[in-house]
Order: structure tokens, then C-alpha cells, then sequence
């Protein structure tokens, strides 16, 4: 069985994320640190494009997206769940906007001119620019919430979660779930920045929720870089496709050249060809000079998918 590769970075929310999962699980993996802007070469040369962290590396498989991250990491290994007890249906709809309301009105409030100040202090002004810069690409050109709006928006998303770890250890009750680990990373980056911090105090159940997610820790992790990855998956092949659950919902084909690019947030499109299409997921396959043959997978909620026109 192929090794986990994570490909992250130690201060991303999502990565965090996903570290957590593997701690949850108990997870070996290896950790291939990427930068937090562009250029990311190494990254492409997997993902054809798409460039948000984390990646998922098994092989000659590379998996975009948390929420398709969180499923291959259920079936990799089933116990502890991270659906427990039939609450699949609603769990992903509280992840679903964790990861999309929650987060951006905490990247909003930690964004903040005191938020900012506090995480670049030990930077000079031009790697400041330039990550500014970076992330106004990805949100193309797209203006983040104001920081007053967002600390209102977070306040009151901080409430809403306090009233479910109140009387009980977790989101959805006395296990962990998707939940927990979708709504924690955003808040673990505002415990970060000790100047905006204090937001927390208001809801103290919070504190003590975020003490048991922090405990599971980040599994076994055991260092690795870009350059092994990639000979990693130049030597391996995909693993077998799922052809015959085939839902097409573009009138594409199998076996089409396409494009898949986020929603919104990191537009960089990944082109390749189409070999699966399932009811939750794509599936593209594409050559690299360095990686060789990979498929790229992308989540269907999130993602477009486009036919590519022939030159």
C-alpha cells in the first residue's frame, strides 16, 4: 500500500485540518512542506494547475480538496469514523459551511490590520506584498469581507458552535466527527494571533472542545520533499478508476480532454482527460515531464468541470 503524502504548509487552516484527521486516525503519512505562494512548481508538476493546500499524495494519486481528502482518509481507514452513527447527510452540511461561511469571516477577523501587523512582524514589507498579492490572485481580484463584518459574522458563528459542545465533548454529540474537524482549523488559526485571540473568551466551552481536538495530535509523520514525491509517483500508477458509476451531468464523455477549476478561490484550472466521473468526484488523467502518468481528483461540490475545445 502506498504511502500518505501530505504536501502543506505548518500555518495552513485546511492543512491543519487534515493533520488532525490523521492524528484522529492514527495515520502514518509523510510531509512534504510547500510554499505558501506562488510560484509552486512542485505542485503543478502533480496537480497539472491547481495549486490550494493541502495535497493529498498516494502514489500516482493526487487528491485536491479537503472534503474529498477527509473521504479518501475514511476509506483508507474506517475506525475511528468520521461518520458516526448514520449523520453522514447532516455532517457534510456543517462542513460544508465551515468550510466556506466560517472560514472566510475568520480569515476576515485575522486579516484585520492587528491580525495582519502580528503574523508579518517577523517578515520584511515585501513578503507581506507579496502575499497579499498572491491571495488577491486566487481570490481573483475579489475583495475580502471588511474586518468589522467578519468579527461580526465570526462572533456570532463562534456562539452557534459553543451551543453544541455546551453539554456535550463533541458537534454531533460523544464522538468526534467531520463536524469537529471542519469547524476547529479556522478556529485554531485565530489562537494563533494572541492580539485577536480574546475572541474566544466570550464563548469558554470552546476552550476546552478545542483542548480535545488539539490532543489527538498529527499521527506519525516522518519528513520528506517535493523531489521524493514526484519520483514517487513517476514510479507508481494510478490506482484503478470507477467507471461504471458514471453520472454525467455536462454531456462530456469519458475519455474527453477537460478542464476541472475551483469555484472559487485558487481558479488555476487542471486539464487532462476525463477517465471517471462518479456521483461525488472527477477524476482527470495527465503526464508531467517529472511526475509521469497521474490521476488528479477534485471533488464535484466546489469544482466546474469544462470540455476543452481542440486547437
Amino acid at each position: 500500500m502506498s504511502d500518505l503524502i501530505l504536501h502543506h504548509y505548518p500555518t495552513s487552516p485546511f492543512s491543519e485540518k487534515i493533520r488532525c484527521v490523521l492524528g484522529y486516525k492514527k495515520l502514518a503519512w509523510k510531509s512534504v512542506i510547500i510554499p505558501r505562494i506562488m510560484p509552486k512548481p512542485d505542485v503543478v508538476a502533480l496537480t497539472g494547475g491547481h495549486r490550494r493546500t493541502p495535497l493529498l499524495q498516494i502514489g500516482a494519486d493526487i487528491y485536491c480538496d479537503t472534503a474529498l481528502i477527509c473521504d479518501v482518509l475514511e476509506h483508507r481507514q474506517p475506525t475511528p469514523s468520521l461518520y458516526p452513527r448514520g449523520t453522514t447527510g447532516a455532517l457534510r452540511i456543517i462542513a460544508q459551511w465551515a468550510d466556506s461561511a466560517l472560514f472566510w469571516a475568520a480569515m476576515g477577523y485575522c486579516f484585520s490590520p492587528a491580525g495582519a501587523a502580528y503574523m508579518f512582524k517577523d517578515q520584511s514589507a515585501e513578503d507581506a506584498k507579496a502575499f497579499a498579492e498572491d491571495r488577491g490572485k486566487m481570490r481573483a481580484g475579489g475583495a475580502r469581507m471588511p474586518a468589522a463584518d467578519a468579527a461580526s459574522a465570526y462572533k456570532s458563528y463562534l456562539r452557534r458552535i459553543a451551543s453544541m459542545v455546551d453539554e456535550q465533548p463533541f458537534v454531533m454529540g460523544s464522538e468526534p466527527s467531520l463536524a469537529d474537524f471542519s469547524c476547529y482549523h479556522a478556529l485554531w488559526f485565530t489562537q494563533r494571533i494572541p492580539p485577536l485571540a480574546g475572541i474566544l473568551d466570550a464563548t469558554p466551552s470552546l476552550a476546552a472542545w478545542m483542548a480535545r481536538m488539539a490532543a489527538f495530535g498529527h499521527g506519525s509523520m516522518q519528513e520528506s520533499d517535493a523531489a521524493a514525491a514526484i519520483a514517487e509517483a513517476a514510479q507508481a500508477r494510478p490506482a484503478p478508476v470507477d467507471k461504471d458509476v458514471f453520472q454525467d451531468d455536462h454531456g462530456i464523455a469519458l475519455g474527453s480532454k477537460v478542464s476541472i477549476t475551483a469555484e472559487s478561490f485558487g481558479l488555476e484550472p487542471t486539464e487532462g482527460e476525463l477517465v471517471a466521473a462518479t456521483r461525488t468526484r472527477y477524476s482527470l488523467r495527465r503526464s508531467d515531464a517529472r511526475a509521469g502518468t497521474v490521476h488528479v481528483h477534485f471533488p464535484r461540490i466546489g469544482f466546474q468541470l469544462k470540455a476543452v475545445k481542440a486547437a
